[in-house]
Formats: structure tokens, sequence, C-alpha cells
């Protein structure tokens, strides 16, 4: 059952990234995250309703608040540093590294959760950096990519370190605690966080500089959002760390389509085949 949560999380996170795309083209990255992120948490407590878990939260114990806490703090930098990336890179240069955080998680789980690992898993890992390099590489960056300069490697990079945090912290943390209401927990968390940034870095004015256009996209990614991270916690509370993640980041496939249907942004035969590299290390992770 949790393949098919994973299997959720993946399209409505590749949906996500799109949606997001669409909403930060003029507008402040730091911004709109703070603004989708209130969408996700109205979504997240609407979910938790509907449910009937609300009265569990009185059960949540000590540890269980820590990671979740920990967990929404790894989320928030993740955002934060993937929209920076979004804004200033290609979509099909910055999700590919966006997604390679699936090999240090993978790294993770095995030192922290004390998941094995096998021979092939470890080729599904290398088939994966392998995928990740070539989508990469100087010579596919577009020339509007290198008037933009390499912040958005660095973005993404951050990005991706953040996003391994949050898988295991989450698994971690929602072991204790009913899906829904981990979620809902930990998006509060991630909302205080990205909305102290904006006031710290003196960005909240830039709110009144947002089209309606890019407000209605940038809620529609919330709700994605939302809905992914739903599929996604309730497939880390049954399935196992190292498999979920690698679930998840077939989102890639998703984001590539629409990417090229909406930006028309294309893949070189190079990207190409680090994409055949990145799906089928993703797909050996299942066996």
């Amino acid at each position: 059952m949790w393949i098919s949560f994973a299997i959720g999380a993946a399209f409505f996170a590749g949906i996500t990234s799109i949606l997001a795309k669409c909403g930060i083209k003029t507008a402040d990255s730091t911004t709109a995250t703070a603004i989708r992120t209130g969408v996700v948490l109205v979504f997240s407590w609407i979910m938790v309703f509907i449910a009937g878990a609300q009265p569990t939260i009185v059960n949540v114990d000590a540890k269980t608040w820590l990671f979740l806490i920990l967990s929404g703090i790894a989320t928030g930098a993740s955002w934060l540093c993937y929209f920076k990336a979004l804004q200033l890179g290609d979509i099909n240069k910055v999700v590919p590294i966006d997604k390679s955080s699936t090999i240090l998680t993978i790294l993770l789980a095995v030192v922290i959760l004390g998941e094995d690992i096998t021979l092939l898993k470890a080729g599904a890992v290398a088939a994966i950096a392998i995928g990740t390099y070539l989508m990469i590489q100087r010579q596919e960056i577009s020339d509007h990519q290198e008037e933009k300069g390499k912040g958005w490697l660095v973005y993404a990079v951050f990005s991706a370190v953040f996003a391994s945090l949050t898988a295991i912290l989450g698994k971690i943390g929602i072991s204790g605690v009913e899906s829904n209401l981990g979620t809902a927990i930990r998006t509060g968390v991630v909302l205080i966080m990205a909305w102290m940034i904006v006031f710290v870095t003196g960005k909240q004015h830039t709110i009144r500089q947002i089209s309606r256009r890019e407000l209605v996209f940038i809620c529609l990614s919330g709700l994605a959002t939302g809905a992914s991270w739903m599929c996604y916690y309730r497939a880390l509370q049954d399935g196992p760390a190292s498999a979920v993640v690698a679930v998840d980041k077939l989102s890639i496939l998703v984001t590539i389509v629409f990417s090229y249907i909406v930006f028309k942004e294309r893949l070189t035969p190079k990207a190409l085949a680090g994409l055949v590299f990145i799906v089928g290390g993703t797909m050996v992770m299942l066996i």
C-alpha cells in the first residue's frame, strides 16, 4: 500500500515544480514560499479533521515533537533553496540535482536508521549519481542559463542536502504520530520559519508586487504540495525510507514532461540518457 502513496507523492510533487515555476517568474521566491506554505498548512489541517486525527495531538511524545520540528526546519531550508534555484535556473537542470538527494538519503538511512544496503541497491545509487551528472554537465547548459551564472547550482545542491535531512528526520518523527497530523505539525514549523526569513530579509513589501496570475499559481502549487506531503508521509510511515524516497523522486518524469509542454524546455540526448539512468536506478530500488 505504501507504494501507491509514494507514487501519488511523486505525481503531485512533479506538478508542484511546474506550478511553482509559473508562480515565481517575477515574484520574490522567499515570499512566494511563505505564501504557499500557508496554503499547505490550511490543506494539512483540513485533512487532519477529515481523518479525525486532531484528538491524538495530546498523545504526541516529546521525541516525536522534536523530530517533527527538526524535519520542518529542514523542509523550510530545502524549500527556500529549491524555489530560489527554480527562479534562477532551468527546471530541467534544477530538478535532477534536487532529486539526487536520494543518494544522500539512502546513505543516511543506512547509518542512522539501520536499513540494509545490498549490492543491487549500491548499483542503483551509482546509476542515479551518473544520471544526475549527465543531466547537469556544463556543455548542456543553455546560453540563457550561462547569463544567470551558477547561483542556481548552489541553491539546488543545498536544497538536495536539506531534502535528505527532511526524509530521515521525518521518518523518525512520523513513527509516533498519525501521518496527517504529523504533516500538519511540521508544516506549521515551516510556515513560521518561512515568514521569519521574509521579515528578517525585509521582503514583506514584495507581497504587494505579486500579480494575481502568479498568486494563483503559487496557491495551486501549495495545494499540490499538500497532496504530495499527505501521500509521502503516509508512505514513510509504512515503508522503508530509502525506497519511499526513491519512488518519490520519480516525480522528475512528471516535471520534465510538463516543463516541455509549458516552458518548451527540451532534453538533449545526453540529458535524456541521464534521465534513463536516474529512472532505472530508482526502479531497481524497489526490487
